[in-house]
């Protein structure tokens, strides 16, 4: 009976995890810079922020996955997370090489510095993934697949509008690229892997993993709310 308040009626605990930060997902839905993103009317300095820390962000997170990959109890899990390694590292490394590289964007002098949001998100899931079982380390590394690919399919919808008036827009046509289904498709399949997980898990790491995906949500909304209202380090 202990097993099953860890479930939903669905039997998937993935979907506990989801109704348990209900509450922060709605924050993070109503965030300015999300919204503003989608629109088309979030500042251009703003926007290179963001694609700046979320660089820096797919540095770590690369290391996340591939530590996920080396502690997998399968082949097929372990494929999962190397892949999505390799292709934070390859193809979304050069997506955003590219946009910063736009001349439209304002130039920025010396190396962006990651934010507090950035550096602490990305320690808290190094440090999870290397520290924790593979269960509670899958279960920290799920917001950045799932809530990435929710949000990303209205921020898309909202930059074919943008498109559809001004083809032109500086950074919309990226946005739009939120909606491909291969975001779809991997926060499927992560999730599928995160389940599996949790059937093999203890109650005790079961616990865990709700801590840890809890965590890592509220980071996802610091992470995107502090691209337009950010959180200054101390003076060095």
């Amino acid at each position: 009976m202990a097993a099953r308040a860890h479930t939903t009626e669905s039997g998937r605990f993935t979907e506990h995890l989801w109704d348990r930060t209900k509450d922060l997902r709605g924050a993070i839905d109503e965030l300015e810079f999300l919204r503003r993103l989608g629109d088309g009317t979030l500042p251009l300095e703003v926007f290179r922020t963001y694609v700046e820390q979320d660089s820096l962000y797919l540095a770590g997170y690369s290391k996340v996955l591939a530590l996920l990959s080396a502690k997998s109890p399968d082949a097929q899990a372990a494929q999962f997370w190397a892949g999505s390694a390799a292709t934070a590292v390859a193809v979304e490394a050069e997506l955003h090489r590219d946009l910063l590289g736009d001349s439209r964007l304002p130039a920025r002098e010396g190396e962006p510095e990651p934010s507090t949001a950035c550096l602490g998100y990305v320690s808290y899931l190094i440090a999870t993934a290397a520290t924790e079982s593979y269960a509670v380390g899958a279960a920290a590394a799920l917001p950045c697949f799932w809530i990435y690919a929710e949000v990303g399919r209205d921020l898309a919808a909202s930059a074919a509008a943008v498109l559809a008036a001004d083809p032109g827009h500086p950074y919309a046509q990226w946005v739009s690229t939120y909606g491909a289904a291969e975001f779809q498709e991997s926060a499927s399949a992560a999730r599928s892997f995160v389940d599996a997980a949790a059937e093999a898990a203890s109650e005790r790491d079961r616990a865990a993993m709700a801590t840890a995906f809890t965590v890592a949500t509220r980071y996802e909304l610091m992470f995107w709310d502090t691209a337009l209202h950010p959180q200054p380090w101390p003076a060095a």
